[in-house]
C-alpha cells in the first residue's frame, strides 16, 4: 500500500512545513510528523534544496529538470522495486537503493525512513540526485566498493570544473579536477551495492578503463555531459558550459552510440538477413541495472501490401535466478547470472537471420531496429508499476526508446 503523506510531501521549503504544519495541528503536531519535519530541514540545510540553485542557475535546472536523474527517487518503476527490496531478506540495509538514489542519505544514515516515505508519498520533496548531491562532493574513494564519495558539508562552498567561477554571495565556488574525470559518476554507476554477491559476473560497466574511449583520454563528461555554448548562472557572459541533460539513453547521443550494416542475400525461397551491430560505446550497452535494462534488435520483414511475413528478435541483457532457481528482474534476488548477452564495450555482434522468400511481390522491406526495451518482469510487478504511476500503462518505463533504425527495399530475384 502507497504510504500518503498528504501536506509535508507537498510543501517546499523547512520553514514552510513547520508553520504548515503547526497550523494543521494546532493541539501540537504528532511526533513523527514533527520528526520528520526536523530531519528534513537539517538534510535541506546541509543539501541545500535545487530549487534553490534554480534562482541564479534558471537554464541548467531546466537542463537537469528534463534528465533522468531528476526522476531518480520520483519513478513509479523506482517505488515498486525500493518497496520489493525492502520486503527482501536483503532488505535489512534499507539505504542500499538510496545511496545512489539520494546519496545525501550516506550523511543521514539515521534518517533513512524518512527518504522512505518521501519516496513512497509518490510525490517526495527531498531531492534524488541534484545539484548539490554532485557540486558539493569533494572526492570519490575508489579503493572501497563501491567507490565512496566524500561531501563538503556545512560550508558555503560549491565545486565545479570551473577555474574563473564567478564570485558571489550565495555560495563560494571552487574549482576541482573531480568534475572532468570518471571518479565523479563512478560512486553510483560502476556497481550496485546489493548484488555485490555476484561478483564481476554483474558487472555494470564492463571492462570500460580498457576501451579505446578511455585510452584516448575520454572521461564520462565528454559524452554525458558534453561542452556547450550558454551561461551557467543567470545573465552570465555566456561561454562554454557542461550540458546538464545527461544525454544517454534519452537524447540523440544514444543514435551516435551504435552504428549498423545491414545485408539481405536472397537465394530462391530462403532468405538471410546479416545485420552486423557495432557498439560505440566504452562501456556495457545496456548498463544492466536491474535486469529488466535490455537493448533489443528487432527485425521486420514486410511484403505484398506491407503486410508483415517475418519477424524477429535479439535480445542484449542479463538473466538472474535467484535462491530458489526463478528467473528474477532483481538483482538483489539473485544468486547468479543465468545468462550474459550484454554488448560488451565497443563490441561488435554479428546476427543472422534465415527465412522464407516472401511470395507474390517483385520486392519486400527489412526493417531493422535497435531501441532499449520496455520494462519486462512478472505481471505482478508490472501491474504494481502501472497502477503507481500516474500515466499508467503510458508511463515512459513501457516505451522503448529506438536507438537506431535501418530500412532497405530488396528485390526477390536479387
Amino acid at each position: 500500500m502507497k504510504h500518503q503523506r498528504p501536506f509535508a510531501s507537498r510543501v517546499i521549503g523547512c520553514a514552510t512545513i513547520v508553520i504548515g504544519l503547526t497550523c494543521l495541528f494546532p493541539g501540537g503536531m504528532p511526533d513523527a510528523v514533527a520528526q520528520d519535519a526536523k530531519a528534513k530541514a537539517v538534510i535541506d540545510k546541509a543539501f541545500p534544496h535545487s530549487n534553490k540553485c534554480k534562482r541564479c542557475h534558471e537554464r541548467v535546472f531546466e537542463e537537469w529538470e528534463t534528465s533522468q536523474l531528476s526522476k531518480s527517487i520520483h519513478s513509479a518503476a523506482f517505488r515498486v522495486s525500493l518497496n520489493a527490496f525492502l520486503q527482501s531478506p536483503g532488505g535489512k540495509d534499507s539505504a542500499v537503493c538510496f545511496r545512489c538514489h539520494a546519496p545525501q542519505v550516506r550523511e543521514f544514515p539515521d534518517h533513512v525512513q524518512l527518504f522512505i516515505d518521501q519516496t513512497q508519498s509518490g510525490d517526495p520533496s527531498v531531492d534524488g540526485v541534484a545539484c548539490s548531491q554532485c557540486h558539493l562532493m569533494k572526492q570519490v574513494d575508489r579503493t572501497k566498493h563501491p567507490p565512496e564519495p566524500k561531501y563538503e558539508i556545512g560550508t558555503k562552498i560549491l565545486y565545479g570544473p570551473y577555474k574563473d567561477a564567478i564570485q558571489n554571495l550565495a555560495h563560494q565556488s571552487m574549482a576541482s579536477d573531480l568534475f572532468t574525470k570518471s571518479d565523479l559518476c563512478l560512486n553510483c554507476h560502476q556497481s550496485v551495492p546489493s548484488a555485490a554477491n555476484l561478483g564481476k559476473t554483474n558487472h555494470l560497466l564492463g571492462n570500460w578503463e580498457k576501451s579505446q574511449a578511455v585510452k584516448s583520454g575520454k572521461a564520462c563528461q565528454q559524452c554525458h555531459m558534453p561542452g556547450q555554448d550558454g551561461e551557467s548562472a543567470n545573465g552570465e557572459k555566456p561561454r562554454k558550459v557542461a550540458n546538464h541533460t545527461f544525454p544517454g539513453r534519452i537524447g540523440k547521443l544514444r543514435q551516435e552510440g551504435v552504428k549498423l550494416d545491414v545485408h539481405t542475400h536472397v537465394e530462391g525461397e530462403k532468405t538471410t538477413v546479416t545485420v552486423k551491430v557495432q557498439s560505440l560505446v566504452p562501456h556495457n550497452l545496456p548498463v544492466t541495472h536491474p535486469a529488466w535494462a535490455t537493448v533489443v534488435l528487432n527485425l521486420d520483414v514486410k511484403g505484398k501490401n506491407l503486410k508483415t511475413v517475418f519477424t524477429d528478435n535479439r535480445v542484449y541483457g542479463r538473466t538472474y535466478a535467484d535462491a530458489k532457481g526463478q528467473n528474477t528482474v532483481f538483482d538483489f534476488e539473485a544468486v547468479k547470472v543465468v545468462n550474459d548477452t550484454v554488448l560488451k564495450p565497443e563490441e561488435t555482434r554479428v546476427e543472422t537471420f534465415t527465412f522464407p522468400t516472401p511470395k507474390d511481390t517483385k520486392t519486400f522491406d527489412v526493417e531493422v531496429t535497435l531501441s532499449y526495451g520496455a520494462i519486462t518482469g512478472p505481471a505482478s510487478f508490472l501491474e504494481r508499476v502501472e497502477a503507481e504511476s500516474s500515466r499508467g500503462a503510458q508511463d515512459p518505463a513501457f516505451q522503448p526508446t529506438e536507438i537506431v533504425k535501418r530500412t532497405e527495399n530488396v528485390p526477390v530475384g536479387k
